[in-house]
């Protein structure tokens, strides 16, 4: 499943990738994570949960950002058309800013 987005005469569909099992898989060892000899399951570590979900939320930052730098506007074939289509790229450059600035925090 792909988000619509709107584009002059219909809707398309952005690429956007969403975390798989195997990616989660993934950011579990480079957190720390371990298999238990014992039963066979995933240990983590209180330092390894928060390394963990500081790499979920870096990801799902990206996602984000992807998803608003892929958006297209329907341009208005008017003044007041293009100039809300100017001003709705403002914002979402603003709320992309915003994005990454909460991973630099």
């Amino acid at each position: 499943m792909y988000p619509p987005v709107c584009k002059a005469g219909g809707f398309y569909y952005a690429w956007v990738t969403y975390m798989t099992r195997d990616d989660i898989i993934k950011m579990a060892r480079e957190a720390g994570a371990t298999v238990s000899s014992f039963h066979g399951r995933f240990v983590m570590y209180p330092d390894d949960i928060e390394r963990f979900a500081a790499l979920v939320a870096a990801h799902e930052r990206k996602a984000c950002i992807d998803i608003i730098e892929t958006y297209r506007i329907p341009v208005g074939n008017s003044p007041s058309g293009e100039l809300a289509c100017e001003w709705t790229y403002r914002a979402l450059h603003e709320i992309r800013d915003d994005i990454r600035e909460r991973g630099e925090q």
